[in-house]
């Protein structure tokens, strides 16, 4: 029983994770690349898209988690 409760608070903080990826894709980016640049730099294209791809991933992931929580629960 622990362990559902623990599979589903961790798929709903990976689908939290994800959506916000989703949502703001240059937030890591500033954290750890934007500091070495000097002046106004933005990442490329292709480093958005990938960065929103694996939100989309995470988000998966925290849904098969939270359905295996319930499953472990029942």
């Amino acid at each position: 029983m622990f362990g559902g409760i623990i599979f589903l608070i961790l798929g709903l903080s990976t689908i939290a994770f994800g959506i916000y990826t989703r949502k703001n894709p240059t937030f890591g980016w500033r954290m750890n690349e934007g500091w070495k640049v000097k002046g106004d730099s933005e990442p490329s294209v292709s480093y958005i898209d990938s960065i929103k791809f694996t939100g989309i991933i995470a988000i998966s992931v925290g849904a098969l988690m939270i359905i295996f929580g319930i499953l472990m629960l029942l």
